[in-house]
């Protein structure tokens, strides 16, 4: 049996390496991504998550057009601490210390809730919080996925990428909703679908990079088995005539799952049903490009052009000039 007096070198052995740990991901971070010794006014962490969202993001800029002034704090807050969670774990290069630092910021998340917020995103995500009765799960959600990112890089069947989905992708739309005030379990039923029809294509999208940079596979084991389709494959950057039928199967899911989300866009206030249809739009044009490309995303990542882009801002603005436009209807099937 382990004494407290011999066990206490190993605790603090621990401590030190987890210390060290941290450090070198800090070191391999912006230096602002650090937590600061005593933290900042409310109007100085806003000012931060407000930079921090629109120097990251190129499509905020669009969707904030559409935002009341009131709620564009909030989202600003949100979006800083996905932001940043995300590149705690996908940017320092080395699982242990990504681990190390994503339980640093879920530790911060608990001081949140607490009421001892130290880092800018915290201080002004705790009065997002506090006004738009966020529960903790959304956010807690994110980092478990986060950190599943640095142990599984390989789904046994579409119930696993959707069980991944389910706290990488659906806790944002949830959080959106909070922010908005259109908190349903229907509406969080249909947010779900519309946000894991995003990552899919997302991730159909990535496939090449994903695997490369990262060596991830999210196409499910099960699938590319039926299709004979291996890593070998994806490793090839040829996209043979099994692998681009795998990919059209994997779109038209993908596609279907957009479908079944694409209700609540007539169930929320219009300045969110604009920001839905805009990004429901996005994502479909995400798949139209694969599409076009005859599913072939190794040769060249698919990607939606600039004016593809502008076209969809100016029906979105148009939708909020002219209400009798008929917001989500019209991304049906491949129809332009």
């Amino acid at each position: 049996m382990t004494t407290p007096a011999t066990a206490q070198p190993g605790m603090q052995k621990d401590a030190l390496d987890n210390q060290a740990l941290i450090a070198r991901g800090w070191a391999a971070l912006p230096a602002s991504y650090r937590v600061p010794e005593v933290a900042p006014t409310l109007d100085e962490a806003r000012a931060y998550c407000k930079q921090l969202a629109e120097s990251h993001y190129e499509n905020f800029h669009v969707a904030s057009w559409f935002l009341p002034k009131a709620l564009r704090p909030h989202f600003h807050s949100i979006y800083a601490y996905c932001r940043i969670s995300d590149d705690l774990g996908d940017e320092v290069g080395d699982r242990s210390v990504a681990l190390a630092l994503l339980d640093l910021w879920g530790r911060e998340l608990d001081e949140c809730y607490a009421g001892r917020a130290r880092h800018p995103v915290f201080v002004a995500l705790s009065q997002t919080i506090q006004a738009c009765s966020i529960p903790k799960e959304p956010f807690a959600d994110l980092l478990t996925a986060f950190r599943q990112d640095q142990t599984v890089t390989r789904f046994a069947d579409m119930d696993q990428v959707l069980a991944y989905c389910h706290y990488s992708a659906n806790p944002v739309g949830r959080l959106v909703l909070y922010a908005c005030g259109e908190v349903s379990d229907e509406n969080f039923k249909l947010s779900d679908a519309t946000c894991s029809a995003l990552q899919l294509a997302n991730f159909w999208q990535d496939v090449r990079s994903d695997f490369e940079l990262r060596d991830r596979i999210y196409l499910p084991q099960d699938d590319m088995r039926r299709f004979g389709v291996s890593d070998e494959t994806i490793a090839s950057g040829v996209a043979t005539p099994e692998f681009r039928a795998l990919m059209r199967h994997e779109v038209d899911y993908a596609r279907a799952m957009f479908e079944e989300g694409l209700p609540l866009i007539g169930k929320v206030n219009r300045d969110l049903a604009l920001d839905l249809d805009l990004f429901s739009r996005g994502g479909l044009e995400i798949l139209r490009a694969i599409d076009r490309r005859e599913y072939d995303v190794l040769s060249a990542r698919p990607a939606i052009s600039k004016r593809t882009k502008l076209g969809l801002a100016l029906r979105a603005v148009g939708g909020k000039l002219l209400p009798f436009m008929g917001l989500g209807k019209q991304p049906q099937g491949k129809a332009a």
